[in-house]
């Protein structure tokens, strides 16, 4: 009987690899462009009259140069939304990352991180807080997109009205939208640089990681210790 010859060990790669982190930062250079096109053009119409944001702070010269940037880049995200999308799909990496996210984790974490304790010790899972804000953004840039439709095309898209009560509900729900998006990625950078490991994980690609299937959810959260809370 011959001997069993051993599994050779599995090939290594970047926790994120190339085309992750291509998309990752295209995503966040076109949304800035998104967002202050979009201040632009609303400036043009506002829907508070005590809200004006200032030239300093917008993209394109006047409404129609917003409207311009803010077309460019909204294709860019489309195609480079679609293609993450399938991405995460293909590899699962949404089911891996995303959940579960149980509540007490994430008060837990929120504690630590006003207290200026947040640590990330294991780059290849999202903490109970960044879970939430990526489902919850995730969530946002859906409504953000059927409300645009309805701006963007209010007769052709007429039937997605109902969603919003009417035109001018759509531009209010796409303006708290763009809010939202704004407040994400306020938190989001504050806690890379809390952090700051992930986002140079984001930049060169973070640690190698064994290239063949991880793991299943439930094997990875079984392994993983219970967050402790500092009690205060």
């Amino acid at each position: 009987m011959e001997p069993i010859a051993p599994e050779p060990p599995p090939a290594k790669r970047h926790l994120h690899p190339l085309p992750l982190r291509v998309m990752h930062w295209v995503n966040a250079v076109f949304m800035l462009i998104m967002i202050m096109s979009g201040w632009q053009i609303y400036n043009d119409e506002v829907l508070f009259g005590w809200l004006h944001f200032p030239s300093w702070m917008t993209m394109g010269a006047g409404p129609e140069g917003g409207l311009l940037w803010h077309f460019f880049a909204m294709w860019i995200l489309v195609i480079n939304g679609i293609v993450y999308t399938g991405y995460g799909l293909r590899t699962q990496r949404f089911r891996r990352m995303l959940f579960p996210i149980r509540v007490p984790d994430v008060i837990a974490e929120v504690r630590n991180a006003l207290k200026l304790k947040l640590h990330h010790d294991d780059l290849t899972q999202y903490n109970p807080v960044q879970k939430l804000l990526y489902l919850g953004v995730l969530i946002v840039i859906t409504i953000q997109v059927l409300s645009g439709l309805v701006i963007w095309k209010p007769i052709q898209f007429s039937e997605l009205t109902f969603l919003f009560y009417d035109f001018q509900g759509a531009r209010l729900a796409h303006f708290l939208g763009m809010a939202a998006i704004v407040g994400f990625l306020v938190i989001h950078v504050v806690l890379a640089l809390l952090v700051p490991e992930t986002l140079k994980a984001m930049w060169t690609g973070g640690p190698m990681v064994d290239s063949a299937p991880e793991h299943s959810m439930d094997d990875a959260q079984a392994d993983r210790p219970e967050p402790q809370s500092d009690g205060a």
